[in-house]
């Protein structure tokens, strides 16, 4: 029995800090330590579109593989410009949340040609965020720029400068030949004579001609005020014999690995220092030089290693979409399947929970997508106090701007939905909530039994059906109805005498569900040949009327063929005879569950 609630959120007006260029290193400091001192992180995404034609969406009839497909082309194509990151935790009652909205900027800052030159935009997307007062100047000039993992590699190369020997990996045990101790030996006496020249250098009146050239004859330098010298290298193994003759041999001295600028190692270049705290004031130096160049180059990067850092739960809405443009813009290229996606993704989330399916265990929440109206109704319907506290919100200045606020809805819904599901806080919540992680693709009636090829959508009325019983119609007339196409089916063949369904997936292409199997393989012979057993069929097929399977769908999809009409996709991709369907040739054949209210708003672009 639903219950009536006593709760609630004070009505105020929640304050998120907003971060750009200007404030990034402040705000990212004073996040790292309410991520360490908190127990979830929630992050929400303000993106410049998600799809270009309607039926680029996520649809109730993709498969796990289709809907990612479709999620990375969305991915490689829209840009993110605000990122939402909320620190918080669950206590009682009580959310405790800090919230912080950051403004992103694709800019090639390092004049690389990195990350980004061109992205495309969704009108509707943008219209939006104009409506809610977002500064597009501010985000052009002030937005935080950023760099892939995959990026920042290729960039250190092109703007390759010396780095601390500390990071340099250590190479497994191996056997010192003859002439690795030719070698060795080698470097011990050059660096040993130059070592005890400088030193003597230091405390000698010597003629400044003879040390000029005494330092010119041992390729002494200067690196700031101390003096250096370069040992060029011509192998990874020559590295580390270097490196570790340096380490057992001499205590005043620090290693720095000169990179060579198409990758690997140019030299090793000594600086002699005057005495341990020397040493030690040098790598401190040092060290920051490195962490300065790092945030320059990894930009908003920062922000994701540091919650990939913390292992901590998070928690999104829509997560599949989100992190497939996490992935792309902040890690690397997507992986070719969803897969490979979910286990790579799990290498730097361990945990993510999508409050999207966590919805879906509460029954009138099924239908239901949007925070607005899942907390509305939950406020309405459950007892399940859950108070929001910001700490920070008193430093903020209240702007009447709503920017990043759906990551504290996303906070709330999550806090309200462990109450209602009777996740408590405490020693068991982590496993109670393991039933919820990690679940990318399309909605499943069990959160725990979607699988690669599960297709479910969450409906009261839902009826199965197979992939096979599913037929792929266009080439009939623009404009149409689905009614008025479904009226003109109806009587023509046989099959049509049966139940059956039509839904318009764009304006081109009509999707056919026959409740009677081995219909539709009847129906899609009939049109290809040509509908001589039909009259009415063939005047279907004279005017262009062409159909298909869900394999053909596959096939649209695995290649990328991404017109703006679905019909145009389907004879592309199927004029290509190369193509094989060898990503969904494994998969078992699956059960879709079809919602009779499903249909695609064709105005919302």
């Amino acid at each position: 029995m639903l219950q009536r609630r006593f709760f609630c959120t004070k009505n105020q007006q929640w304050t998120v800090k907003q971060v750009t260029k200007s404030n990034f290193s402040e705000a990212l400091e004073e996040m790292k330590g309410h991520i360490f001192d908190t127990d979830f992180i929630a992050v929400s995404l303000q993106k410049t579109g998600s799809f270009s034609a309607p039926w680029h969406r996520v649809t109730p009839f993709d498969s796990a593989e289709t809907a990612y497909r479709k999620v990375v082309n969305a991915a490689e194509k829209f840009q993110i410009l605000q990122f939402a990151v909320c620190p918080f935790s669950v206590s009682a009652s009580k959310v405790v949340a800090y919230p912080y909205n950051f403004h992103l900027f694709p800019r090639d800052e390092l004049r690389i040609g990195k990350p980004s030159y061109s992205f495309a935009c969704q009108t509707s997307y943008l219209t939006s965020m104009a409506q809610e007062g977002f500064d597009f100047n501010a985000c052009i000039y002030d937005g935080i720029s950023y760099l892939s993992r995959e990026q920042e590699s290729a960039a250190k190369n092109l703007i390759a400068g010396p780095i601390t020997s500390k990071h340099a990996i250590v190479p497994p045990t191996f056997a010192i030949s003859v002439a690795d101790s030719v070698f060795i030996e080698r470097i011990k006496s050059r660096v040993r004579n130059w070592r005890n020249t400088c030193k003597g250098l230091s405390t000698g009146t010597e003629d400044p001609l003879v040390s000029s050239l005494k330092n010119l004859i041992l390729g002494t330098e200067v690196c700031g005020s101390r003096p250096s010298l370069s040992i060029d290298v011509c192998s990874e193994r020559q590295v580390h014999l270097v490196l570790k003759t340096l380490r057992e041999c001499f205590d005043d001295l620090v290693p720095l690995k000169v990179p060579a600028k198409g990758g690997g190692t140019l030299a090793i270049r000594v600086v002699l220092t005057s005495s341990k705290e020397d040493k030690n004031c040098l790598e401190r130096e040092l060290q920051k030089i490195e962490d300065d160049q790092n945030m320059q180059v990894r930009g908003f990067r920062e922000v994701i290693d540091s919650i990939s850092a913390s292992r901590k739960l998070l928690v999104a809405h829509n997560s599949l979409n989100d992190f497939a443009f996490i992935y792309s813009k902040f890690l690397g290229q997507l992986p070719p399947s969803i897969e490979e996606f979910k286990c790579s993704l799990r290498d730097v989330f361990p945990l993510v929970f999508d409050v999207n399916h966590m919805m879906k265990q509460i029954s009138p929440l099924k239908k239901m997508s949007s925070l607005p109206a899942a907390i509305s109704y939950l406020n309405n319907r459950f007892f399940a106090p859950s108070d929001m506290e910001i700490p920070h919100q008193a430093k903020e200045k209240k702007e009447g701007k709503i920017h990043g606020h759906n990551v504290l809805k996303i906070s709330h819904l999550f806090a309200k939905l462990c109450t209602i599901l009777k996740i408590t806080n405490g020693v068991n919540l982590s496993s109670k909530l393991e039933s919820y992680a990690n679940i990318f693709g399309p909605c499943s009636t069990n959160s725990q039994e979607l699988t690669h090829e599960d297709i479910t959508v969450y409906i009261d009325n839902k009826r199965k059906v197979r992939r096979e019983d599913l037929v792929f119609l266009w080439g009939f007339r623009c404009g149409i109805s689905a009614s008025v196409l479904k009226s003109l089916l109806s009587g023509t063949y046989v099959v049509f005498a049966e139940e059956f369904e039509v839904r318009l997936l764009d304006k081109s292409c009509a999707i056919l569900v026959f409740w009677k199997p081995g219909f539709s393989e009847k129906f899609i012979q009939e049109i290809n040949s040509g509908g001589n057993r039909c009259e009415s069929l063939r005047e279907l097929v004279l005017e262009g009327a062409r159909a298909a399977g869900y394999e053909s769908y596959e096939r649209v999809i695995g290649l990328g063929v991404w017109e703006a009409d679905l019909a145009d996709s389907f004879d592309k991709a199927l004029a290509d005879s190369v193509y094989s369907l060898e990503t969904f040739s494994n998969s078992k054949p699956s059960d879709i569950y079809w919602d009779s209210d499903f249909k695609i708003d064709l105005d919302t672009l």
